[in-house]
């Protein structure tokens, strides 16, 4: 798990699907076995910081516990190969968007630079929703620091474990209407996807987009995913 499975990612396709709409599947890289072995942390209890249940703060229906620091193995590989995959091209809309954002190399260096700043929650998390439960579509912005771009890893297995529960983004730009994109990744599969603003192409160069994201309501069984966010908490 970690840098071997993530380099296995056609990301020359990956990062092609994100410049043209803000978001793309990467194809399964985890093995089922590891998906579900990531799925079975969300019952020990002594690994999260905090619990919330999105019924009581307005945010859909459903569950997700944010992990406590030091992260458990396999969840820090994920989040730093998956940060050094992404950090060229988070430069690259930071340019283009005229925004004032620093990406090291590494992603320890942008953990410093968010701790400094008083960002020192770590945000990693997993969700898990039953039948009925969804998803509101939200940002993921917790900080001054925001890195552009997140990741949501499916750990169940959609038409055997769960029903329902697709994946939707609402891509918004000025004086247009909202597009939707809608996606159900297979197990082992991520979801990449600009956590707020992105460039998208127009007829006279790029265009400043926003993006939202949830979860349709599943109809039957359960469903599990890793969110992996790599700025952390005010």
């Amino acid at each position: 798990m970690g840098q071997a499975g993530v380099e296995a990612i056609d990301w020359q396709q990956v990062l092609e699907q994100l410049e043209q709409r803000g978001a793309a599947l990467t194809g399964p890289f985890l093995p089922p076995a590891e998906a579900q072995e990531l799925s079975k942390l969300f019952d020990q209890e002594a690994l999260f910081r905090k619990t919330i249940v999105m019924q009581r703060h307005g945010y859909g229906a459903g569950c997700y516990r944010y992990f406590d620091y030091p992260l458990p193995e396999p969840i820090q590989a994920l989040r730093q190969a998956l940060y050094s995959q992404l950090v060229g091209l988070a430069r690259h809309w930071a340019a283009q968007l005229g925004l004032d954002q620093v990406y090291p190399d590494r992603l320890d260096a942008y953990l410093e630079a968010c701790h400094a700043a008083g960002q020192r929650r770590p945000t990693p998390l997993l969700l898990r929703y039953g039948p009925g439960d969804y998803n509101r579509l939200h940002q993921d912005l917790y900080g001054a620091l925001a890195f552009p771009l997140q990741v949501v890893i499916q750990l169940s297995q959609p038409g055997q474990d769960f029903a329902g529960g697709e994946f939707v983004l609402v891509e918004q730009r000025a004086r247009m209407q909202g597009r939707p994109l809608v996606l159900q990744p297979a197990q082992g599969e991520a979801v990449i996807f600009a956590n707020s603003l992105f460039p998208t192409p127009g007829s006279r160069g790029p265009v400043r987009a926003q993006l939202r994201h949830g979860v349709s309501p599943l109809t039957a069984g359960a469903r599990t995913t890793l969110g992996l966010i790599f700025h952390d908490a005010a």
